[in-house]
């Protein structure tokens, strides 16, 4: 055979992958990218109004994105030796040398970030967001990356921390750091008693049943009227103060005491730093908790269950401790959720923030904390980003918003990253316990799926 009938041999494969990706692409795309219903003003009242040259360019990105794809993974041989050794970037930031030195800038930039001349109350309120799916992508690690118990249903214990507030504020008057260690005291409870039922199961099956357990408690907020409010919420939550000091113009108000002027951005800043210290609190708590023996149980129950039980280590409270501390954490996250908006109702802890959290844990990197963070900064931040688009209204015309298609573009990246970087941006782990050097484990020697 000769050289050119060897490349078409080659070729013609990846044309038809190419084709296959492209055909069934058009059918995803055409009632998302090639299809929007618009309003007539008339009678008729609405209309399809296609788009093909949309629905055009997002198949073609397909079709030469699958020849890529396809082209970069052909070679074997490199491709497995590529998963052998770590990249530069994974290496460097599992190595706990380089996350020493990330982390304190990562600090000193989030402490100097309200003060910084383009933070107005957008940029605020966004790394506000950021902070507090880093917290709770933190709390939900210590079931996932540690543990390797697949949580779908980790929304609930940051729904029970929020309604645990609102209901004590409203009903009992309790404050905000009097309601924090309860909400999180209610949610681990709810992470034992999650926990009991699934102490048989693991993989798909204990997904389905955290995932059920997270619709239970939705369906409960929404149809227990009398007591959640169900679908109206609950409005009119007290807000944290600072010490006692309110957030307004009165005269014993906190501009008033330290003789400021009044600003509403006060309360955004106090606010974010107040997320920013529980996120600090979770990252050194689940930092310490990993290199005592109930974190070195987690590892050892991830990576083989049954050589964990052989070890004499109790399965059953290392489960329930790993979804009693999660929860705990998500409970907090839930408590001041509920502080900052003054509102909560079930539709802002549905399946997809669970879907969210989760996924800022898988593709940050199982088990790697600032990988949860640059994650979460990725995929939160990205998505705000895509709001800001405007440009490509000169390409689709004006009559194109960018941020109807963030949801469809962020899938997109999510596949792209799973493509490329299927265990996470940090794929390396750095094991707690070592003879004689700390090396880091490479994505090679880790299991797809279970750590």
């Amino acid at each position: 055979m000769s050289q050119n009938d060897q490349s078409i041999s080659k070729v013609l494969p990846i044309l038809k992958r190419s084709v296959v990706a492209t055909f069934i692409a058009f059918f995803l795309f055409l009632p998302t990218l090639g299809i929007k219903t618009a309003a007539s003003g008339g009678v008729d009242g609405l209309f399809l109004q296609y788009r093909w040259p949309l629905l055009a360019i997002g198949c073609g990105l397909v079709f030469f994105g699958r020849i890529a794809y396809e082209l970069m993974s052909s070679n074997k041989e490199g491709k497995q030796q590529k998963q052998a050794a770590p990249s530069a970037l994974a290496r460097a930031l599992g190595s706990s040398k380089v996350a020493k030195a990330v982390a304190p800038l990562l600090l000193v930039f989030g402490l100097i970030f309200p003060f910084l001349p383009s933070s107005d109350r957008y940029i605020l309120d966004l790394g506000i967001l950021i902070i507090t799916y880093v917290m709770l992508g933190w709390g939900l690690q210590i079931v996932v990356g540690l543990a390797g118990l697949l949580d779908l249903g980790y929304v609930a214990f940051y729904a029970v921390g929020a309604y645990s507030y609102a209901l004590l504020s409203i009903h009992f008057g309790f404050g905000f750091w009097m309601c924090l260690p309860l909400a999180g005291l209610l949610a681990a409870t709810w992470g034992v008693v999650l926990g009991f039922p699934v102490l048989r199961l693991r993989g798909d099956y204990l997904a389905i049943v955290t995932l059920a357990f997270g619709e239970i408690i939705r369906v409960v907020l929404l149809n227990w009227r009398s007591f959640t409010g169900g679908s109206n919420g609950l409005s009119s939550i007290p807000r944290p103060s600072f010490f006692g000091l309110p957030f307004n113009q009165e005269p014993g108000g906190f501009a008033a005491t330290f003789g400021l002027e009044y600003s509403s951005l006060q309360r955004i800043i106090f606010l974010y730093f107040l997320i920013l210290a529980l996120a600090i609190f979770t990252y050194f708590v689940t930092g310490r908790l990993r290199r005592l023996p109930i974190g070195r149980a987690w590892e050892a129950l991830r990576e083989d269950e049954i050589a964990c039980r052989s070890l004499g280590i109790n399965t059953v409270n290392t489960k329930l401790s790993a979804f009693a501390i999660g929860a705990m954490f998500g409970g907090f996250a839930g408590s001041f959720f509920a502080a900052k908006q003054a509102f909560v109702s079930p539709e802002s802890f549905n399946f997809m923030e669970s879907a969210t959290i989760l996924a800022i844990v898988v593709l940050g990197g199982m088990s790697s904390q600032l990988g949860v963070v640059f994650s979460a900064i990725a995929m939160v931040g990205g998505v705000e980003l895509l709001r800001q688009l405007q440009f490509l209204k000169v390409i689709f015309g004006a009559d194109f918003d960018p941020s109807q298609l963030r949801l469809l573009l962020f899938g997109l990246a999510m596949v792209l990253m799973m493509l490329w970087r299927p265990r996470g941006l940090v794929s390396t782990r750095t094991p707690t316990v070592f003879l004689k050097d700390k090396k880091t484990v490479s994505a090679a020697m880790i299991s797809q799926g279970r750590g």
